[in-house]
């Protein structure tokens, strides 16, 4: 699906949505957050049970997107206010091209659950991956599966202007990849479980990570709405946290509520969820993350796009990571 066909579909189903209603002394009603659907993570308990509305006393819509850049163009029109696990690559797009956006929490890492994988007959491998050179690949450009691809296809030496590299949702490109249409697809989640039914993946999920580095998921934010709303988001991220506590004592009842708004099975599910982490608070405040190495993480990232033409990459990025409203979370 091209990039234009899921901003449209976005935007066709937050045209349902009542926009963020403020009275005069400022108090709301309701907020919308945006997730994917088939990335199970244990806040989709709390989604489930309504708990995020008992925490935050307002209505929580919730709006699925096939990928990060359509979250990004959605805050940028106001129609979305978080952005629940929005990848990286489309935080740092938006906010190379200007959008005020802040990174407020990171919500999931996943080295093995982001990859690409080629078509099994045409049994190209780590060995002679040179032989892509003139293949047709899916990619959701401007994602993190991207910015992958473009690491990847660095590191095993291939031209990628010799390639056609067609800009497909990882739903649309699996679903191609299984009659036959596409050489190579990128992409995460249930997608790319399907993917490998057909083909096979140049890195393992650790390899990946040595070339490409931390793979990881951010809570996003327009600026504004932080500002004129810590409280809520403070309460939101506390209910994030709380999931993923208890997630972490014992997963098992919280599996067929995460896996119904998922939109998956319990076994695809579990599938996914044995490759996810999910930081605790004090992991995401400490220097390892939010704390210190997550602007260098930002940065580094920025680079690559940068160096392939994507982006301008920004001076800094410290200014963008606001660790106020987790950590006033973790004092709730």
């Amino acid at each position: 699906m091209k990039l234009t066909s899921m901003l449209a579909a976005s935007a066709a189903a937050l045209s349902l949505l009542a926009p963020l209603a403020a009275h005069a002394d400022g108090h709301i009603d309701e907020i919308t957050v945006a997730y994917f659907l088939e990335w199970p993570t244990p806040n989709q308990f709390a989604q489930n049970s309504g708990a995020y509305e008992e925490a935050l006393g307002v209505k929580v819509n919730w709006v699925s997107f096939d990928a990060g850049t359509a979250m990004s163009s959605a805050m940028a029109s106001g129609d979305v206010h978080i952005s629940f696990s929005q990848g990286v690559t489309p935080f740092l797009v938006a906010t190379a091209a200007g959008q005020d956006l802040q990174v407020v929490d990171i919500a999931v890492t996943y080295s093995d659950n982001d990859n690409c994988v080629v078509r099994s007959d045409l049994e190209i491998t780590a060995e002679n991956a040179g032989e892509l050179e003139g293949k047709e690949v899916g990619v959701p450009l401007g994602t993190v599966a991207h910015a992958g691809f473009l690491s990847q296809m660095e590191h095993f030496g291939v031209d990628t202007s010799t390639m056609k590299v067609v800009d497909m949702a990882p739903v649309d490109s699996a679903a191609a990849f299984a009659n036959g249409s596409l050489d190579m697809v990128c992409g995460w989640g249930g997608a790319l479980r399907r993917m490998k039914e057909y083909g096979n993946v140049l890195l393992s999920g650790a390899e990946k990570e040595a070339i490409v580095g931390k793979v990881f998921d951010v809570t996003s934010i327009p600026a504004a709405f932080g500002q004129e709303n810590p409280e809520l988001l403070a309460k939101f991220l506390k209910v994030t946290a709380d999931m993923n506590a208890q997630y972490a004592a014992d997963r098992d009842p919280m599996l067929a509520d995460i896996a119904k708004q998922a939109g998956m099975d319990v076994e695809a599910t579990t599938a996914v969820l044995d490759v996810f982490t999910f930081p605790t608070i004090e992991q995401q405040l400490s220097s390892e993350w939010m704390g210190g190495e997550l602007a260098t993480l930002l940065k580094e990232s920025a680079g690559k796009l940068e160096e392939a033409g994507q982006i301008k990459a920004l001076s800094d990025y410290g200014p963008l990571i606001n660790t106020s409203f987790l950590e006033a979370a973790s004092a709730m």
